[in-house]
This record gives C-alpha cells, sequence and structure tokens, in this order.
C-alpha cells in the first residue's frame, strides 16, 4: 500500500478554524489527507526548518486556506521528520505542494509562488474563481490571441472554462483559437456544445453573425483591386461595397462599415438597399457595444433621415 495505516491523530494547530491547517505526519497521512480529500482538497506542504522559500510560503498558503473557509485543507509535513511520504512522491526539492482530491494527487507546484498564484490554485481546486480573476484571464486570452500566442490564449481560455464551464467570454476565445489555427472542424464542434444560455449571449450572437457574414462575402473581390477600383471611381456605389466585402473578408470591419456608409451615401437605394442590409450585419457581428456598431448607426441614421 503506498500510503501508511491510519495512526494516532495529528495536533492541530493553535488556530480558531480547527483542523483547516495542521501539522501531518507518515503515520497519519491516510486520516489526515487521504480520508478528509474525498469530501475536500487536501494540500499537502512539504517543507523543512532550514528551507527559507518554505518560510516564505507557509504564511502565505496558510492565510489562503484559511480564507477560502473551510472549502480546502492544508496539512504541513516536515520532511526532516517525516520523509516517507515524501519520497514515495519523490520529492526533490522543497517547498513542494501536492493538491489531493478523492484520495489521488491531481496538482502541484514547487516553490515559494506569489499570493495571487496561490489563490488561483487555491481557486481551481474548490471550482471557484472571482468575477475579478475570471475578467482578468479572458483580458489575458483576448491580447494573447490578438498577438498571436493562439498557445497561451486557449490556456487561458480552458483555465477559464475549466472554473465556469458555460462562460459565454471563454467559448468564444476557443473557438476563435481554433479559427486562427485553422481547425474549423473542432471550432464547428465547439460552436455545436453551445448551450441555450450561450446561444443568447452577445458575445456568441455576435461570433455567429461574423461567421455568418464572412461566408456572406466568400466571393468578394481581394482588397488590393477593389480599392484600385474605389480610387478610379470613388463615386461608385458598388466598388465601396465591394471593398467593404474585400474589408470583411480580410476581418476589418471598422472599415468596412465606414465603406459601406459611404456606398449608402452615393446612392441609398443601390441594389434595394444591399448596402444597408449588410451594414446592419456587420453591426450585429461587431457587437451592439461596439464602438462600430454605436457610431455607424448614428452615421447611418443621419444619412437615411437628413
Amino acid at each position: 500500500m503506498l500510503f501508511g495505516d491510519k495512526s494516532k491523530p495529528t495536533l492541530t494547530q493553535a488556530n480558531p478554524q480547527g483542523d483547516w491547517v495542521k501539522d501531518g505526519s507518515d503515520q497519519d497521512f491516510m486520516q489526515d489527507v487521504i480520508e478528509p480529500s474525498k469530501e475536500v482538497p487536501v494540500l499537502v506542504d512539504f517543507w523543512a526548518p532550514w528551507c527559507g522559500p518554505c518560510r516564505q510560503l507557509g504564511p502565505i498558503i496558510e492565510k489562503a486556506v484559511l480564507g477560502a473557509q473551510g472549502k480546502i485543507k492544508l496539512v504541513k509535513i516536515n520532511i526532516d521528520e517525516h520523509p516517507g511520504i515524501a519520497g514515495q512522491l519523490r520529492v526533490q526539492s522543497i517547498p513542494a505542494v501536492f493538491a489531493f482530491q478523492n484520495g489521488q494527487p491531481v496538482d502541484g507546484f514547487m516553490g515559494a509562488l506569489p499570493e495571487s498564484q496561490i489563490k488561483d490554485f487555491i481557486n481551481r481546486l474548490t471550482g471557484e474563481q472571482d468575477q475579478e480573476a475570471i475578467e482578468a484571464l479572458i483580458a489575458r486570452a483576448d491580447e494573447a490571441l490578438l498577438q498571436g500566442d493562439l498557445g497561451g490564449a486557449a490556456q487561458d481560455y480552458a483555465t477559464v472554462l475549466q472554473a465556469d464551464p458555460e462562460n459565454p467570454l471563454a467559448f468564444v476565445g476557443m473557438v476563435k483559437v481554433n479559427l486562427a489555427n485553422g481547425d474549423h472542424d473542432q471550432a464547428q464542434q465547439i460552436l455545436d456544445s453551445a448551450t441555450e444560455a450561450q446561444k443568447k449571449h452577445p458575445a456568441v450572437i455576435s461570433l455567429l453573425a461574423a461567421l455568418s457574414l464572412k461566408d456572406e462575402v466568400a466571393d468578394a473581390p481581394d482588397l488590393a483591386s477593389a480599392q484600385s477600383a474605389v480610387d478610379d471611381d470613388p463615386n461608385s456605389a458598388s466598388h465601396h461595397y465591394d471593398l467593404a466585402g474585400a474589408y470583411i473578408a480580410a476581418g476589418d470591419l471598422a472599415k468596412a462599415s465606414d465603406h459601406l456608409l459611404t456606398s449608402i451615401s452615393l446612392d441609398r437605394e443601390w441594389e434595394g438597399g444591399k448596402a444597408r442590409l449588410l451594414l446592419l450585419k456587420v453591426f450585429d457581428a461587431a457587437g451592439p457595444s461596439s464602438e462600430i456598431a454605436k457610431q455607424g448607426r448614428r452615421k447611418l441614421s443621419s444619412l437615411l433621415f437628413s
């Protein structure tokens, strides 16, 4: 058997939170860690008195565990006095922290991490993420996606979805990561898995509108030739419409909106109001709260009611 049998109870630290934080031993590992981990996650901090980083980590991790109010426990094991379990887990340097759930080690880290990362680690284990942390992760993922760091973006979106499986912004992000990576089948599989709540979220609605919009301009001319046509005849509603389609295909909805507005200003009834209909789809794809939609609608109203 990997872990020792039950033995005498360990002494808890003198704190009002009872056994949320306690000193452990090889002999008591089963009753202090394995059995409790079937109810809540249990962290095991392997440390030693001579270890400077251990002394740095100790108060931080204790504070975070106590702050979780019983959603997680911490057992501290001095490896000088109790080297057995550390040896079985192949601990080679300290501090080393292992997280146990359902009697098994499921995660961990080595070294003294800052308090923010400790809290993130605990939040992942307890299934809780505060809204501020989730928003920060999504913002970081969005920036990584914008910079072409698909791996970093996917990791952060996945972390959010682990804590909040129906988070619509992370859901949209994962679809965009796969599209950017050229994996359209996987992107479609993710889209097909959308829950009813996700389908009603503005971010998901905008994504679906954007994908539909790209399909609609699949036959648009390339950007260079469309721009050349506008340069040759800047008063052509048709040429501005084509250039807008080229910008949509290139992913630039702001410039697409500008040229569709120009097309409408030149001939609002061209092709039965075709430019206006496409412009409304651009607003949907950009999102109702986007500057593209808000400013574009004001300009469209001015054109239509002037």
